[in-house]
């Protein structure tokens, strides 16, 4: 059975949901060992585990968490060439683009990225890779020596716990960590408050483009999220303006939900916004443009001004909710 591995990022011992996603895809495809770095990653090993992680690699030394990459794909590389496995899967985070193409220089292997699926062919991958905003889909079947290396997008997989999970085999690792070399470090972590659910997790979202017309506008949105007990978001344009931090941007360079229901005010719909949502459930868009493509995806189109619309909606919410 081939050897897939998962790159397990996690946040003070609790993986990223990304990494549940990846760990289902994975266990779908061979033998599965996770690979978890930074301090408390140790934490993490059980949850692994009911994702279907036979093995976890464990090193817990801070320069995992305090150096960009590097000392990650040294430990990589190291554990690649001793263990020898067909496939690394990293999620396409900061962190895991980030220590993929490095890992992939220093090996010289094929990494595929902005992956959806990934499926056995011929002793080898085929890599399913959406492109033109999602309405082609390619399928790559790298021929470059292994292990393949392949960033999944996150949402791509429903992150479900293995059927028939049992204690993974642990092995700590604790040699030396080299920092001696010039690198990139983490100077400063921020903490961004925020009210509600998150974006990535949210069932219902709320999102708000440049047809809001202006910045202050963003309330009647915050207002209704409320109402509904949905995030917000925003397109790239609104962000680019300088509206809306960059967090709360959703596409192709921002970030990929799948909400049960995506409510779109003001948005026209660009290739690189829609790339972002167009997996969620039922998508509701309201704008004054007729021909806005966000229509010719849209569940429910409602072809009018949001400036009278949302307050309406918000309004008859509350009522319906006795307020």
């Amino acid at each position: 059975m081939a050897g897939v591995w998962v790159f397990a990022e996690t946040v003070d011992g609790t993986p990223k949901p990304v990494v549940l996603e990846l760990l289902t895809k994975a266990r779908s495809l061979g033998d599965m060992t996770a690979v978890a770095l930074g301090p408390g990653a140790s934490k993490s090993v059980e949850t692994l585990g009911k994702y279907g992680a036979k093995k976890v690699y464990v090193h817990e030394d801070g320069a995992f968490r305090d150096v960009l990459a590097t000392p990650a794909v040294e430990l990589l590389a190291r554990l690649l060439a001793k263990d020898k496995p067909d496939l690394v899967i990293f999620g396409m985070t900061y962190d895991g683009r980030d220590v993929a193409s490095r890992l992939s220089a220093r090996l010289g292997t094929a990494l595929i990225a902005n992956a959806t699926d990934i499926g056995a062919k011929d002793g080898g991958w085929a890599i399913v890779s959406p492109m033109f905003g999602g309405s082609l889909l390619v399928t790559t079947v790298p021929k470059a020596k292994g292990p393949t290396l392949v960033l999944i997008r996150p949402k791509a997989v429903t992150a479900e716990p293995a059927a028939s999970a049992g204690a993974p085999q642990v092995e700590t690792l604790t040699d030396p960590v080299d920092t001696s070399k010039p690198v990139a470090r983490v100077l400063r972590r921020e903490t961004e408050k925020a009210s509600g659910p998150k974006l990535e997790d949210a069932a219902i979202i709320v999102s708000g483009g440049r047809g809001l017309g202006a910045p202050e506008n963003f309330k009647m949105l915050d207002e209704l999220a409320a109402e509904l007990g949905a995030a917000v978001g925003a397109s790239r344009a609104v962000v680019d303006a300088g509206w809306k931090p960059y967090s709360f941007q959703i596409g192709q360079t921002g970030k990929t939900v799948k909400p049960t229901v995506y409510i779109a005010l003001g948005i026209s719909g660009a290739m690189q916004h829609t790339v972002g949502m167009k997996g969620a459930r039922t998508i509701i868009a309201i704008n004054k443009d007729p021909e806005a493509p966000i229509f010719k995806m849209a569940d429910l189109g409602v072809v009018g001004d949001v400036h009278k619309i949302v307050p309406q909606l918000i309004q008859e919410v509350r009522s319906r909710k006795g307020k």
